[in-house]
């Protein structure tokens, strides 16, 4: 009855089956070591930022580019305040509101933007507070220039005048009319009475879409292996019903097809 394994046809399935499920288990584990990898690294970019706070702060130059060992660094610097914008969409305790960013003209000839607190609300320039006149020097956590439809990041355009959706300095070298650090600082404390940002983590460090990809991935994978192995013993199954209804009789016999025999 199962000398059908025998036949090329069951020697192929066998064959893609073997190979099949160690194959779907070494990606599956593949994709989920990724998963945990970047669980890892949330957690230590998560650290990464709680011990920065207690650092001294360094002078912004010396902490740039921005890498994921230098994003979350207390940094200083020193300039003039510039061209206020607002970032609205942006969520803290729970509430919506908006970032008052301010560009920071430093001696370098770049701007750099600044993070000077939160306000809860619809964005409206009237509730930004001004910022402090002269030279000033600012105190806060380096990061990393956002990208826009990452990370809750809004990608929203044809905001009015005054706002921008995400700080990135490929966003604001259009609205000011100098350079921009590709960069930016969320201040220490909250300036005129405004709530203080936090600094978040580096990017690729978080649980984001990413993270939950290769999870998803791994679930893929493997179900893939049940469905596999599934797959074989239904085949298998109905080879062997179909031996046994052959010994017993019960396949009928194909007709023989018959010969035209009629005179044109």
């Amino acid at each position: 009855m199962y000398r059908f394994l025998l036949t090329p046809r069951w020697w192929g399935i066998n064959v893609f089956v073997l190979l099949s499920i160690p194959f779907c288990i070494f990606m599956g584990s593949w994709q989920l070591g990724r998963f945990e990898d970047r669980v890892q690294d949330h957690r230590a970019a998560t650290e990464q930022v709680s011990e920065a706070r207690h650092e001294a702060p360094r002078p912004l130059r010396e902490m740039l580019p921005v890498t994921k060992a230098t994003s979350g660094k207390q940094v200083t610097a020193t300039g003039r305040y510039g061209k206020q914008l607002l970032v609205p969409g942006r969520e803290l305790d729970g509430k919506q509101g908006f970032y008052v960013l301010t560009l920071l003209r430093t001696d370098s000839g770049e701007a750099l933007p600044v993070v000077r607190g939160w306000l809860p609300g619809a964005a409206d320039a009237a509730k930004a507070p001004a910022p402090p006149a002269g030279e000033v020097t600012v105190t806060g956590a380096l990061q990393a220039s956002e990208t826009p439809g990452d990370n809750g990041v809004s990608a929203q355009g044809g905001l009015p005048a005054g706002q921008t959706a995400a700080i990135s300095a490929a966003s604001l070298v259009n609205l000011v009319p100098y350079d921009v650090y590709d960069a930016w600082v969320t201040l220490a404390k909250g300036d005129s009475g405004m709530k203080a940002v936090p600094a978040s983590a580096p990017p690729d460090t978080g649980l984001d879409l990413k993270a939950f990809q290769n999870l998803g991935y791994t679930a893929e994978w493997f179900a893939f292996v049940g469905f596999v192995i599934f797959m074989w013993f239904r085949l298998l199954r109905r080879e062997i019903e179909f031996a046994r209804d052959a010994e017993l009789g019960l396949v009928p016999e194909e007709e023989p097809v018959a010969a035209d025999t009629g005179a044109k």
